[in-house]
């Protein structure tokens, strides 16, 4: 019995000592670390060029970002990469250039993704008249069948000739592999019917 407890207490040991040199690993200077930074204020012109600038200025590299305009508001997310020392610069840079120009943001550190074989990639194209309730409706369709959203896009603009208000969404899915392709199309087409949405589930275009 003692024999079996100091095996135990041996692997417990060396699990930590593993942890921790994973832990120390991971945070060497030159591991490329991830940066996901959101910027939030009044539309003005410069902000973009500005935060190109400090990006470049760190050391980091752009790896992703989302600009729009919401109402009179500028709206951006990036993701940077970088070694430790230029994420910190990154950081840095950022808050100081936000609160020059009043500007709401928010830095995260992340970790780099990694792709998953089990899921393929639809997108969702939908149009429609302008109606209450139209995302949570297709939030709610992909919840229940644990499929993924990875992006969303809506807008909502006049119909040519009559002026209707209409809604156009585009959404970036994950659908399980072992998922039936041709019931999931089934449902989704009578859930459009219900709703009176025309809408085109197809995979996504590499």
């Amino acid at each position: 019995m003692q024999e079996i407890r100091q095996r135990l207490a041996s692997r417990h040991e060396a699990g930590k000592l593993q942890d921790k040199t994973c832990f120390q690993e991971s945070h060497l200077p030159d591991q490329p670390q991830f940066l996901v930074i959101a910027v939030l204020g009044e539309n003005r012109p410069g902000i973009l060029h500005g935060l190109a600038r400090v990006v470049r200025d760190s050391g980091c590299n752009l790896e992703e970002s989302r600009m729009t305009l919401l109402g009179n508001d500028f709206a951006m997310l990036l993701l940077a990469s970088g070694n430790w020392n230029s994420i910190a610069r990154l950081e840095t840079g950022v808050a100081r250039f936000a609160d020059t120009l009043q500007l709401q943001y928010n830095c995260h550190r992340t970790e780099s993704r990694v792709p998953r074989g089990d899921l393929i990639p639809y997108v969702v194209d939908v149009a429609c008249l302008d109606q209450p309730g139209i995302v949570y409706s297709l939030a709610d369709f992909f919840r229940a069948r644990d499929i993924h959203i990875a992006e969303l896009t809506t807008r909502t603009y006049a119909a040519a000739h009559t002026g209707a208000p209409m809604f156009a969404l585009t959404m970036a899915i994950s659908v399980p592999a072992s998922m039936h392709i041709g019931m999931l199309r089934e449902e989704f087409t009578d859930f459009c019917d219900h709703l009176n949405l025309d809408a085109v589930l197809e995979p996504l275009k590499t």
